[in-house]
Parts: structure tokens; sequence; C-alpha cells
């Protein structure tokens, strides 16, 4: 069944925007205004201290004291799928996954969100201008671009998201969260290992990938229609 139907909420209608606000204060609050506020704080800090706050040099000269020569090609593999083109080989099966349940409301959903936190990676870095760490020699070579917030992390945690909003009233739930947490988590210590990110680049990349992941849910109503797709999958069991 096509997941195209469900009716958006008038917001030219007070009692509607009440319901919503109901609805959804869990993922304004917790979802969004609270890592964009955290993200927020993080960005001012990194503003006054570009070459490093004293938890970043500490938690990187912790990473690197562990390098090992036979590592790092692991490292550089693993890096390479946090990222486009790579990240495709993890989308395009939720892609026809989505499109053969016919689910084009979700499928928008993870493409323009994926596409759109690549915009927002551009731009923040642009914005914010942090240049890399370079503090240690590696093979990997250090990128062109800015450094604040990691395009990896924002890209990484934006697929978990979304597919963990996708898939929160389903069995797979807490097998995407798992696997899901270690693949954001894997992505992140690669960019550390390798020398390329602050751990704040990381962390400010998780709070917008957060922030946008949500806040893109809920402009495509993926919550409401979730509750009204289970409304009616209930009632047609009960009758």
């Amino acid at each position: 069944m096509s997941d195209l139907s469900p009716n958006k909420p008038s917001f030219w209608d007070w009692n509607s925007v009440q319901q919503w606000l109901i609805l959804h204060w869990r993922f304004l609050i917790l979802g969004i205004s609270l890592p964009l506020l955290s993200f927020a704080i993080l960005a001012l800090k990194v503003g006054e201290n570009a070459s490093g706050l004293s938890w970043d040099l500490s938690i990187l000269s912790a990473i690197h004291s562990t390098w090992k020569p036979e590592i790092e090609p692991l490292a550089i593999i693993l890096t390479s799928i946090g990222i486009f083109p790579r990240i495709g080989l993890l989308v395009i099966p939720v892609i026809l996954t989505l499109g053969y349940q016919k689910k084009w409301r979700s499928l928008l959903y993870l493409v323009l969100t994926i596409l759109g936190s690549g915009i927002i990676s551009i731009s923040t870095k642009i914005f914010f201008h942090r240049m890399r760490p370079g503090l240690f020699e590696s093979s990997y070579p250090l990128p062109g671009d800015f450094s604040f917030p990691s395009g990896h992390a924002i890209l990484s945690m934006t697929f978990v998201i979304t597919l963990v909003i996708l898939t929160w009233k389903t069995k797979w739930r807490w097998l995407v969260i798992s696997l899901g947490g270690l693949f954001a988590l894997a992505i992140a210590w690669t960019r550390l290992y390798l020398g390329v990110h602050f751990p704040s680049d990381i962390l400010g990349g998780w709070f917008m990938a957060i922030t946008w992941s949500i806040s893109s849910s809920l402009l495509f109503n993926i919550h409401q229609f979730n509750s009204i797709a289970n409304d009616q999958s209930s009632t047609s069991v009960n009758h």
C-alpha cells in the first residue's frame, strides 16, 4: 500500500496546530531543540579554540597511541563507506526495498534527508572554516576541505537515524539501533584514528545529523503516517 495518502494536519487551524504539538513535543524538544542547542554551544567553544579543545587533543593523543601500521588500511577502507558515493552501497538496498513496498513517502524521506545532509555538511564546514588537526603523519591524505563538523559523522548518523525512524514500529528496530550504532561509532573511530578530525568535529556532526533527520521526519509527516497506518492495520485485523 502506498504511504502518500494520510492527510497532514492543517496549520491554518489552531486546533490542528495544538494536536500536532501535543503529538510531536518529544521530537521537538529531545530530537531537535536539545541537539541543536548542544551543537550551538559546541560551535561556540570550537570558535574560541579552533586549534582544538583540551579534550580534543587528549582523545586524539590516546587514540594515536594505539596506532598500528597493519590497522591503518582497514581504517581507510572502512572510512570510505561513511561518505558519498560508497555509502550508496548501504542506501540503495533500502531504497529498493521501500520502492518494492510502495512506501514512497518513506523513500523520499530517506533519499532527500541523506542528500540534504550532504548540503548541510558542505555549508556548515564553509561557515565555520575550522582547519584539520594535522597532528600526526599518516598515509591517508589530509582532506582539502574544512573540519567542523565532520561530514562522515553527519552522513553516517543521518543514515542511521533515518533507518531507526523508518523501522521504529517494526520488529527490526533493535537490530537497526544496534548495528546502526556500531556503524556510526566505527566511522567516527576511523576519522579520529586517521587523524583527520577532532572529536568535537564528530560530536558536532552527530548533533547536526540528529537535528536534521528528526526535523525532516516531521516535515515528511513520517510519525503521523505511522500512527495512521497502525490504526488502519488494527482496524482491519479487528474486522
